[in-house]
């Protein structure tokens, strides 16, 4: 673990010790306005240099309603002014003498001054694909570029309610043949350093863009969606005609430039998974690690540890199912057959596929209901599930969540991909609506988003460790509460989605370090987990271009529940659950900062 020394709670409070009360006040006081003015000006500049976050959130209103018919910058200068930004806000942080602020000004300082130092040492390193956030080479992928993300976007965020609304719309519509091209760009330019995505990524990313392109433009969502919009709105139906000419005109133009270089570039990919093969690549995962879990553990350590927690987590299913009556073959062969059984599966039909989400949504209220045994703070948004649209969920995660915008206008979304749904069988369900709704990603997520105590560029950051290992903990406390209670086979789901994080570990340092094949890591992936090949392999090509990613969940969960054992150690029969988990009203940080806050807390 990375011990490097951010100072949290514990250093204002070792001030506090050498000052007088009143001048610890006026000193932090001034500090701590300063340094709030300062995020602010950083947050409304990133709003302003980022319309689809503005949209988002829901502030392109007002002097922001520009915004509404933009899509953000994916050009060379756009990326270049961002990167200069990323420098100049990390001055004016730095500019702020850290020693002056008050004990939740410190926290805000070190989480944003940790995202910008690296953020710019990504950047500056690695001259392809994306460094700031979450590192990710590919600019084009089944995940990664404009022609998924934008009509998935203006579907699910773009709100029409007047004509404004749609005029809004069309211009955005229009921007994205300029995106796409950009996107088409850079990918050139990055394909001359020898970075580009593997043969198999690129064929599912062609598939993709097939489904875009290849039918009439009033069909496609981008038209579609919005003639629904029209019509919701009481506006003239004829808009969609604009929006249709749009797309035959100008979008469809530049996917075919774009599915050109992407076939190109096809014909001489390899087949080879991991990103050793990049420029600097065995440097690439380490910061690629590093970026999603905010630890430094080297591949090595990574794979030992998922090893050492496959075993452990295969050992507890196997106990159980042995109850049930299944003793023969392995953890991960008994898996399989529980995965075939028919009282398991929903029938893939548009019929079994609304009984699922129901099912989803009678869970998420069954530990609603409960959440104030554990926490004293609830979300006001409330969360619900929807399908991944058909049109990208060939190429989509199993799930994902959506955060609600700040002016309410709609819910937090829960996605949950449904191309098959043998992948989704009943037994796992209630562990996934755990982890994406509550008490995962929707109260996390949520809770510092709505929090009027810390600054806004904080409300809405991400560190995936912290993040996608509270989900998985949430895991584990719905189990404590008892919600399997009588239902053997859901603890099964929930140990299984244990399992499934810890081989992740095993597969992505797998093909990252090792230099395992995809087949290697799907097959791995399967007799261990017993989890579908079809999800198994979805699951294998997203790390191939998230490389890093998949190992945040199972490092932080293993970090959120040391504290958590840590603290009970310390305070025994005073341990208060809910005190615990209070931290989130702090906001999401990496996992370092973390320890050194919930440490000065207990």
């Amino acid at each position: 673990m990375d011990r490097r020394s951010f100072m949290s709670s514990a250093g204002a409070l070792a001030l506090s010790a050498t000052l007088p009360g009143t001048a610890l006040a006026q000193t932090a006081g001034a500090a701590d306005a300063r340094l709030k003015t300062l995020l602010d000006k950083i947050f409304y500049a990133r709003i302003d240099d980022s319309p689809e976050q503005a949209t988002r959130l829901g502030l392109d209103t007002g002097e922001r309603a520009v915004l509404r018919s933009r899509l953000d910058d994916e050009s060379a200068a756009g990326r270049a002014r961002r990167a200069a930004r990323a420098k100049s806000e990390l001055a004016a942080i730095k500019a702020i003498d850290r020693s002056k602020l008050g004990s939740a000004a410190a926290v805000d300082y070190d989480v944003v001054r940790y995202q910008l130092e690296r953020d710019i040492g990504a950047t500056d390193r690695f001259q392809y694909g994306q460094s700031a956030g979450r590192l990710a080479p590919y600019v084009l992928s089944q995940l990664t570029g404009a022609y998924r993300d934008v009509p998935d976007f203006l579907d699910s965020q773009h709100r029409v309610a007047n004509q404004a609304d749609a005029e809004a719309y069309l211009a955005r519509v229009t921007a994205l043949a300029k995106s796409i091209d950009d996107n088409t760009t850079q990918q050139r330019e990055d394909a001359a350093k020898g970075v580009f995505a593997p043969d198999y990524i690129l064929d599912t990313t062609l598939k993709l863009l097939s489904s875009l392109r290849d039918q009439p433009a009033a069909q496609t969502v981008l038209v579609s969606s919005f003639a629904g919009k029209l019509k919701g709105a009481s506006l003239p139906a004829d808009l969609a005609a604009k929006a249709e000419d749009i797309v035959a005109k100008q979008v469809f133009p530049a996917l075919d430039r774009q599915r050109a270089l992407v076939t190109e570039l096809r014909a001489k990919a390899t087949h080879d998974a991991g990103c050793w093969r990049l420029p600097d690549g065995d440097a690439y995962y380490a910061a690629a690690a590093e970026a999603a879990t905010t630890t430094k553990l080297s591949g090595d350590e990574i794979h030992k540890l998922g090893l050492e927690q496959v075993a452990e987590i295969s050992s507890q299913i196997d106990a159980i199912l042995k109850t049930q009556g299944m003793s023969q073959g392995t953890v991960g062969e008994r898996m399989v057959e529980l995965n075939k059984r028919p009282d398991q599966l929903f029938a893939n039909t548009d019929e079994g596929r609304g009984q699922l989400l129901d099912l989803l949504n009678t869970q998420i209220k069954a530990m609603y209901a409960r959440l104030p045994e554990a926490f004293s703070t609830l979300p006001k948004a409330p969360v619900e599930v929807r399908r991944v649209p058909p049109t990208i969920q060939a190429g989509a995660p199993g799930g994902y969540y959506q955060n609600a915008p700040l002016d309410g206008s709609r819910p937090a979304i829960y996605f949950i991909n449904l191309r098959d749904t043998f992948d989704r069988p009943k037994f796992g369900l209630a562990t996934l609506s755990h982890h994406e709704a509550v008490p995962g990603h929707h109260l996390q997520v949520t809770l510092a988003l709505e929090s009027a105590e810390i600054p806004l560029i904080r409300r809405r950051g991400f560190f995936s460790g912290y993040s996608e290992g509270w989900a998985l903990y949430s895991e584990q406390l719905a189990d404590e509460m008892g919600m399997y209670e009588g239902a053997p086979l859901g603890r099964v789901g929930y140990l299984q989605s244990l399992l499934f994080r810890a081989t992740r570990l095993v597969v992505d340092s797998g093909m990252h370090v090792k230099r395992w094949s995809r087949e290697k890591a799907t097959d791995y992936l399967i007799a261990t987990t017993g989890i579908a090949r079809g999800r198994s392999q979805g699951e294998i090509d997203r790390y191939t271009v998230w490389p890093g990613q998949a190992c945040s969940y199972k490092i932080g969960h293993t970090v959120w529940n040391r504290l958590r054992e840590e603290t009970k150690a310390k305070q025994g029969a005073n341990f208060d659950l809910k005190h615990f988990h209070d931290v989130l009203l702090l906001g999401a940080m990496p996992l370092t900062v973390l320890e050194q806050i919930v440490r000065s807390r207990a």
